[in-house]
């Protein structure tokens, strides 16, 4: 015969494994194939970085450090967040919205990238370790605005309210109070 305990133990009680995994992929902010594109905006990016660093003298040299600025950011700011998202530090940073915060940086990225490889492209001094940088900048904005289009193909818009945003919980004043008899009262 069963006692009660064994018979609430086992509907009520949440038998959840503890999760010892660092990696956990795919989660709720990040799918295996934008994982994958993370990892290679990070490997671009970090080419893009190096190749540019190398370059021993510019004859304008605004394009190659507004580059340099933007290839590093990428790099550094996307492995960050690709770190975060496929491990569970996410949870203990204090953000709500991780799909707004991963869209708005990746689009934000996608387009500084652009103008940073057009830029650098129509005003460097053409040597081979240039047009490289180039090459794999234009190829690194590639990845970031493909990220983008298939975060809004699978998620839409994270800003627009409907779309899974978590609840909002802020505190809100109640319209209705109950009197001390338990009757509703309508102020």
């Amino acid at each position: 015969m069963a006692t009660a305990d064994t018979v609430y133990n086992t509907t009520t009680t949440a038998h959840e494994p503890k999760s010892s995994k660092w990696i956990i992929v795919p989660s709720e902010n990040l799918d295996k194939v934008r994982c994958v594109i993370k990892v290679i905006e990070v490997l671009l990016s970090l080419v893009a970085f190096v190749m540019e660093e190398v370059v021993s003298s510019c004859l304008q040299c605004g394009p190659l450090y507004f580059f340099e600025f933007v290839s590093c950011t990428a790099l550094l700011f996307t492995l960050l967040l690709l770190i975060l998202l496929v491990t569970p530090l996410h949870q203990r940073v204090g953000i709500n919205s991780w799909p707004t915060l991963d869209f708005g940086y990746t689009s934000v990225i996608a387009v500084l990238f652009l103008f940073a490889s057009i830029i650098f492209a129509a005003d460097s001094g053409q040597t081979s370790l240039e047009q490289g940088a180039v090459a794999f900048g234009f190829l690194a904005t590639v990845a970031f605005f493909i990220d983008s289009g298939l975060f809004l193909k699978n998620r839409g818009i994270p800003c627009r309210k409907g779309n899974n945003q978590q609840a909002d919980n802020t505190p809100r004043p109640e319209i209705e109070k109950l009197n001390v008899n338990g009757t509703d009262s309508v102020n």
